[in-house]
């Protein structure tokens, strides 16, 4: 096993991270000596992340042992309509308070995205920081924190409705719409588009392998 050493980062932060890019998966189980080996961290720093991580439900018991949680259609559903009312909510905020210089960033992200279509995890960690950006331009920090959670909860799909063939290129297409409203500082369009965004996003999600749905897809 590789170890990763990360002094700028807990071990909580490590193993989410480790889960946000697929390192563990929906269903695996988290040994905390294995995870100790893996960041280079003693093993009790690593039990209370476990613990922490618990307490958010991205853990899930299984029977003594800690495994990553999974999520059922309902809670998939549950999940989608609260990130899309707080991301619209985000965006229509960005449209009022995001200054010039993060516009820019939000147009150069739309822009450099574009080469990314054919590398979809690529595109998903791109896809994740465009959000982001929005999140931030919304200048709310108690928004940002919610929305963080909603985000550790999208960690546990195992995978992106971008890996879907001609998601790619939609979904770019309405990150420049969102990214236009929030420049012309139209913040109601901004939130329709964001959320419009996210429901196709689900669409797609349930379109691409709805069998799967109760194991986390």
């Amino acid at each position: 096993m590789s170890v990763v050493k990360n002094s700028h980062k807990d071990a909580y932060d490590l193993i989410l991270d480790a889960i946000d890019v697929g390192i563990y998966r929906p269903g695996d189980r988290l040994v905390e000596s294995e995870l100790a080996e893996r960041f280079g961290v003693s093993r009790t720093p690593i039990r209370e992340a476990l613990q922490r991580l618990e307490t958010q439900s991205l853990l899930a018991r299984d029977g003594r042992s800690l495994i990553i949680a999974s999520l059922d259609h309902n809670q998939l559903a549950e999940l989608y309509v609260v990130r899309a009312e707080l991301e619209g909510l985000a965006a229509r905020l960005a449209a009022q308070h995001a200054t010039v210089e993060e516009i820019r960033v939000l147009q150069d992200m739309v822009a450099a995205d574009r080469q990314l279509i054919r590398e979809p995890r690529a595109l998903a960690r791109a896809n994740r920081r465009f959000h982001k950006q929005i999140h931030l331009a919304s200048h709310n920090r108690f928004l940002v924190q919610q929305l963080d959670l909603v985000h550790r909860s999208m960690a546990l799909l195992a995978t992106s409705s971008l890996s879907v063939e001609g998601r790619g290129e939609a979904a770019l297409a309405e990150h420049a719409a969102i990214v236009g409203a929030i420049e012309a500082r139209d913040g109601a369009a901004a939130e329709a588009a964001l959320k419009t965004h996210i429901s196709h996003a689900f669409e797609t999600r349930l379109k691409s392998n709805p069998a799967d749905l109760d194991a986390a897809e």
